[in-house]
């Protein structure tokens, strides 16, 4: 006898645990979701950047490879929104011109039983400018904005490391710029990275930083100590916004913490 297919309200009935009373999870030894592991493969594929810029052959599949060396479709994210649950999301918008948009993304969580059944309010924060966008951008820059937001805000705060294919710097020149991690052996051998990459790559090799939220807290901590001030920081959102010639003096002074 076939098992019962489930329809329309049933396919988002949830348990006492917030769980979707349908869905698989995979759970980590603290008991806690393994949201990584619930993103399905065919929301993964390779970071060509990643490999392009160590000069390396691009895998013809995700199977195999490390976080940092994936992408994620916005499909998966909204996915995940979907088996963890959400009120509400909304959108805030800022700086809005031809050229520069910056856009927040709000969402509301559901109570389960990670949050101790309570709704938790989780906020990130993207930009899109004509400088980290593909040319076919340029009339849609708010939109982009507003989906590196969102995919910003769902991965945070689910622990996922996977960059969003929508975060990515397409800008021509890109070379994914605020998103390659690399060892600090590899920072100084490839010299055609931008100033932009090689300060992420410190960043996130050395100091071990993960979120521009941690990079800030770097900065305020260069202010205190005196070894970089610049009043222009408390405007960055995010590594784009760091012009080229700060990045090598924040660089620099970050090596001697």
């Amino acid at each position: 006898m076939s098992e019962e297919k489930i329809y329309g309200p049933d396919v988002y009935k949830r348990n006492k645990h917030g769980l979707l009373e349908n869905a698989e999870y995979e759970f980590n030894d603290d008991g806690s979701v393994n949201w990584r592991a619930m993103i399905k493969p065919e929301f993964l594929y390779p970071n060509k950047d990643w490999f392009t810029a160590r000069k390396k052959d691009v895998p013809a599949s995700s199977e195999g490879l490390d976080d940092k060396q994936l992408l994620i479709m916005l499909g998966g994210i909204k996915e995940l929104a979907r088996l963890r649950g959400f009120e509400s999301v909304s959108f805030k918008t800022d700086h809005l011109s031809d050229t520069y948009v910056i856009a927040s993304c709000e969402i509301i969580w559901s109570p389960n039983y990670e949050s101790n059944e309570e709704r938790i309010v989780y906020q990130d924060v993207a930009n899109a400018t004509l400088q980290n966008t593909g040319s076919f951008a340029a009339k849609f820059l708010e939109t982009i904005a507003c989906n590196r937001a969102f995919v910003r805000c769902v991965r945070n705060f689910l622990n996922i490391h996977i960059v969003g294919a929508d975060e990515i710097d397409k800008s021509k020149d890109a070379m994914n710029a605020p998103y390659i991690e690399a060892s600090s052996d590899e920072i100084d051998s490839v010299s055609v990275l931008s100033p932009i990459v090689q300060l992420k790559m410190t960043f996130v090799d050395e100091m071990n930083g993960e979120s521009f939220e941690d990079f800030k807290v770097l900065l305020r901590k260069l202010w205190t100590e005196e070894k970089y001030k610049n009043p222009d920081a408390k405007d960055w959102n995010d590594f784009s916004d760091i012009p080229a010639k700060e990045a090598r003096k924040i660089r620099a002074a970050l090596k001697k913490l």
